[in-house]
């Protein structure tokens, strides 16, 4: 059941393999029209159809199954895009049959020349419009394929330290300044790279945050795949303390499924006991109480919860709010963005939340200005930091990545806060 989208993907891939191969042979493009082609085309297409049935019925190395994943995607982006403009040139050639059919007009012999002949003409060189559009197929078919890979190259590990100041009323002024960072969303069982992954905390750790929040998603699925990072990530410190919650994948349940089983709770167990060897103080719908100079504020942390069928629902707020009525602010950690317009501004007690879990997608854009990316169609709430009434919300892009690994304009975040006392600046 698990497989059924990356059988689904596969099946729509060989379609078009066979649509866009047939629509290039029925060109007058001479390296279309060569057994060099076929051969390369094909061939390429088995070596990944077998890769990807390797990853399904056999226990294939998660470095090994995610480079053939990751090249069924960039295969997938690019050829869905030139089929996308050979389908309008089939509607086109469909106008035209139609026409001669329906209409039946006198000169419909000569829309058929003209249908065929010069749309671009450049010295004696002429090309009809199918060809036309099949060689600028080709080249709009070469974005996805060049920005999905430098995504890879480039994105994946592209720290960002992203800086912002929190604005919150009854800060005691012990708290003033307080440097807080945060980061989310690490999914280890996707690294590929040590070095970077340690350079990525070597500058969370320049930044010297006075304590540091980690919003979920340590693994994908299973506590194993923590494997070598446990050491690097060991190294996260802070004077207050490092403060860790769960996220969706960190229950398993995307591998072992819903139902409670032995090897899923001991899977849980396992993850947990890694955030304690680490030094993390993991919060499962509990609080910790941070004193300076004999002040004091909460953080509260709960587990999942997150809104709609999808996500699991164990977070429990008032169970993880109870003990901290006499602390003039409270900081939630929460994995999914989701439950602050689900539930949390129901707590106006709760100042402000700090999530991660969209990723920004891992794909669009992010000015100082202006941001966008296609997760904002499934989440009001996805990037950066919201306001409503006297409540924030502040939501991490996350660490590392999942899937596809890279990242095309939304960089993996590094989050500095920097505590302010007061009404934000309007």
């Amino acid at each position: 059941m698990r497989m059924s989208p990356i059988i689904l993907s596969s099946i729509i891939l060989i379609l078009l393999d066979v649509y866009i191969y047939t629509a290039l042979r029925a060109t007058k493009i001479k390296w279309a029209r060569s057994k060099i082609f076929t051969v390369l085309w094909w061939g390429y297409s088995a070596v990944l159809y077998l890769g990807l049935l390797s990853t399904i019925f056999f226990d294939v190395r998660l470095d090994l199954r995610s480079v053939i994943l990751v090249a069924l995607f960039i295969t997938f982006a690019t050829k869905f895009v030139f089929a996308l403009i050979m389908i309008i040139d089939d509607i086109r050639r469909g106008g035209v049959w139609l026409s001669r059919k329906v209409i039946r007009r006198k000169n419909a012999q000569d829309e058929v020349i003209v249908e065929n002949k010069v749309v671009v003409e450049k010295g004696k060189s002429k090309i009809s419009r199918s060809d036309f559009l099949a060689k600028s197929g080709i080249v709009l078919a070469a974005v996805p394929f060049t920005t999905l890979t430098w995504g890879i190259v480039s994105g994946a590990y592209d720290y960002r330290i992203r800086r912002q100041k929190l604005y919150l009323p009854n800060l005691p002024k012990a708290f003033l300044g307080m440097k807080i960072g945060q980061v989310s969303d690490i999914h280890s069982g996707s690294f590929y790279n040590k070095v970077a992954v340690q350079g990525g905390v070597d500058m969370l750790l320049a930044e010297k945050p006075d304590v540091v929040f980690f919003t979920g998603d340590l693994v994908n699925n299973l506590a194993s795949e923590l494997g070598d990072y446990k050491d690097i990530f060991s190294k996260v410190k802070a004077p207050l303390g490092v403060y860790s919650i769960l996220g969706n994948h960190d229950y398993g349940e995307y591998h072992f499924g819903l139902e409670p089983s032995a090897a899923k709770s001991r899977n849980l167990e396992l993850l947990k006991q890694s955030h304690h060897e680490m030094g993390w103080d993991l919060l499962l719908n509990e609080n910790r109480k941070i004193k300076v100079d004999n002040e004091e504020i909460g953080i509260i942390g709960i587990e999942n919860w997150g809104a709609g069928f999808r996500f699991p629902k164990y977070g429990d707020l008032d169970k993880a709010l109870k003990g901290s009525e006499d602390v003039p602010v409270k900081l939630l950690l929460s994995h999914d963005p989701s439950h602050w317009r689900a539930q949390v501004l129901s707590y106006p007690e709760i100042d402000a939340m700090f999530s991660g879990h969209t990723h920004g997608m891992q794909f669009g854009v992010r000015l100082k200005s202006f941001q966008w990316s296609p997760v904002q169609y499934l989440y009001k709430e996805w990037a950066g930091l919201y306001q409503e009434n006297k409540q924030q919300l502040y939501v991490n892009t996350g660490y590392g990545f999942l899937g596809y690994p890279g990242r095309v304009g939304i960089l993996p975040e590094i989050t500095i806060f920097e505590l302010m006392s007061g009404d934000k600046p309007s």
